[in-house]
């Protein structure tokens, strides 16, 4: 190959990269610096990288993470920025029946004692089968990591931050360490109602916080929430036309009781109902230790509402971070999903013109954002006709315990775009699946329309999916029903751990069918990571229909179905 050959390849080999440098940033906005383990300072040990599950190293960033073994052991690193705040990613054993143990780390700032993390497995380690267990017994091992914050720690760039294992633990492992400077806390809107203007007995504000809502609806006034932490006992229900405000989710948190959390009534439970009524800037930290999908979702609880508002919100150790039912114009922006035991936001039955922007989940129990227009038991009367028009834009998804980064299950017209999915070890960066019922005797809401899925990076995904074995990073799965209008564009693919893009149909829905798709500027660099045998490209035996490949990089095709046209232009 000659010089002006081998510049002419180059050019063709970069075009979708220089194509999408000109597009929206992709992701949330991260606020905070992360600082994985293994690049730091350290008497631990360096586990990983490693893949497949039922693996600690499996569900950490970059699968690869430190452990430290015994009291004294550390991790030690330089701060970038100025930063008041320290989040922990961390695992510990469980106990040998279940339940969880405790430990502890000393922090250090410039060599002198600044604090200690009290460290707990209480809320990680599930076991068996979907949908789990917390019994040892059962082994197939999942759920291992979750966080600690410490607040109010200042902290300079230059600054030397020393982590040292101080509790009895046979081990403490550290998948990275994030710092952020928050800011201070929002002050007392104007004329805004205050939680703490209403009496409280015995430290549980379900009833005071019902009251100012009430409160709040019949004077048109904003609720307002000082700083402080709020047990909360029992359901919420926002009345139309009022604004729930907290000072901030670092500053205002709303906690679950956890001797009451066993009972599903008594969780943490924020309920959209009503119209144009608002959430923001606070935190839900949840009580819960298990999952149990025939209980309802606690977190935030979309029945009914309408062009309503949830911005700036923490949510964890909750069931689901938000789950939508028959709602219509809700906005979610700039929200945190963190360590829940199933979806970190799912727009659900008969759900439509709804948008989740800017936001971020880590650490979910299945889907980090998800579209399923699961049939209404209220038919088309309630949901208008096929649910869809929902917007999953500029969010980041990554390491959950189950499942996907992005997914669309049906509907019409849904779209992803500008997203980041990252550390997808258990399944698929992005899925596009009939997998999930949508249709009964009255309703259909199967794909019609477009889907599209829009300059989105799929970074180290593709991981094995318990109940299916390895996904793609990008996956079309044909399964209960086909798949016609997908539109793909500006997709990056890097460092899959099986599959880069598969397209396949479950082994006992042989014939399933994709048409009326086409893939514009697929990039597609590094496939099994994990395990060999897998491809850039695989299209699995019993898929038929056709798929448009243009102006992208797809590497090497492994198309295993006769009855399936891949065509390149």
């Amino acid at each position: 190959m000659n010089r002006r050959q081998l510049l002419a390849s180059t050019a063709l080999l970069m075009a979708p990269r220089l194509m999408a440098a000109s597009l929206p940033p992709l992701g949330a906005a991260q606020l905070w610096t992360s600082y994985q383990a293994e690049a730091m300072e350290t008497t631990g040990a360096v586990l990983g990288p490693a893949y497949g599950p039922y693996r600690i190293e499996n569900e950490a960033a970059h699968q690869t993470c430190v452990k430290l073994n015994k009291p004294g052991d550390y991790l030690r690193f330089t701060v970038n920025d100025r930063a008041n705040t320290l989040l922990l990613r961390y695992c510990l054993p469980d106990a040998p029946d279940g339940g969880g143990l405790e430990d502890r780390l000393e922090v250090q700032v410039n060599g002198k004692k600044t604090a200690e993390l009290a460290l707990t497995s209480r809320f990680t380690w599930l076991y068996g089968d979907y949908p789990f267990s917390n019994n040892p017994k059962e082994a197939k091992p999942r759920h291992f990591f979750d966080d600690v914050v410490l607040r109010d720690i200042p902290l300079a760039k230059g600054d030397v931050v020393t982590l040292i294992k101080r509790g009895a633990a046979s081990f403490c492992v550290v998948d990275f360490v994030d710092l952020e400077l928050a800011p201070p806390p929002l002050p007392r809107p104007e004329e805004a109602l205050a939680l703490t203007d209403i009496p409280v007995e015995g430290g549980d504000y379900t009833r005071a916080l019902r009251k100012l809502l009430a409160d709040a609806a019949r004077e048109r006034k904003i609720a307002y929430i000082p700083p402080g932490d709020y047990t909360l006992t029992g359901d919420i229900e926002i009345p139309a036309h009022v604004t729930l405000q907290g000072a901030g989710m670092w500053h205002t948190r709303f906690n679950g009781d956890e001797e009451l959390y066993p009972e599903p009534s008594r969780r943490l439970r924020f309920k959209l109902t009503g119209e144009k009524s608002r959430l923001c800037d606070f935190a839900l930290i949840g009580k819960l230790i298990y999952r149990n999908d025939n209980e309802q979702n606690d977190g935030i609880f979309g029945a009914g509402g309408r062009d309503c508002v949830v911005s700036r919100l923490w949510i964890e150790h909750t069931k689901v971070g938000m789950w939508f039912y028959l709602c219509r114009g809700i906005r979610i922006e700039g929200c945190r999903l963190r360590n829940t035991f199933a979806d970190g936001i799912n727009l659900c039955v008969g759900t439509s013109d709804c948008v989740i922007e800017d936001c971020s989940a880590r650490n979910t129990g299945d889907d980090c954002f998800a579209i399923w227009p699961a049939p209404s038991d209220q038919g088309f009367e309630a949901a208008g006709p096929v649910p869809g028009s929902n917007l999953i834009r500029r969010c980041t998804g990554e390491l959950p315990f189950l499942a996907q980064g992005g997914a669309i299950y049906g509907g019409a017209n849904n779209r992803i775009e500008d997203c980041l999915f990252r550390d997808i070890a258990s399944g698929c960066g992005i899925l596009i699946s009939t997998t999930f019922p949508t249709s009964d005797a009255k309703q259909d809401n199967n794909f019609t329309g477009e889907t599209i899925v829009g300059n989105c990076r799929l970074l180290r995904c593709g991981g094995y999916d318990h109940g299916w074995t390895w996904r793609g990073a990008f996956q079309v799965c044909l399964h209960h029903k086909d798949i016609s209008g997908l539109r793909v564009r500006d997709l990056s693919i890097e460092d899959s751990f099986s599959d880069g893009l598969s397209i396949i149909t479950a082994p006992d829905a042989k014939g399933r069918r994709l048409s009326d798709a086409v893939f514009t500027r697929v990039s597609i660099m590094g496939s099994a990571k994990a395990e060999a045998g897998h491809h850039d490209i695989y299209v699995a035996q019993g898929v038929t229909g056709a798929a448009l490949f243009q102006q992208s990089e797809l590497g090497h095709v492994e198309n295993a179905a006769p009855g399936f046209a891949l065509n390149r232009v």
